[in-house]
């Protein structure tokens, strides 16, 4: 079986941007700096496995008490 290295690319690409987003989604609950951590999953998510623990970390990280608290 074969596989195309621009099919493949493009799956990595879009994978990226979707930890990328979700990432960035928990870190504004999650976190001071969402920008870093969406940042930061899209990187790691060039490695998926890699991404997808990241994002676990996220999931079980308890929320960050706002100031209107």
């Amino acid at each position: 079986m074969n596989i195309n290295a621009t099919l493949y690319g493009e799956f990595i690409i879009l994978f990226a941007l979707t930890m990328g987003a979700l990432c960035y989604y928990l870190g504004r609950r999650k976190t001071q700096s969402p920008v870093w951590v969406g940042g930061f999953g899209a990187l790691l998510s060039l490695i998926p496995p890699l991404g997808l623990v990241y994002l676990l970390a996220l999931v079980f990280k308890k929320d960050v008490a706002s100031a209107a608290d």
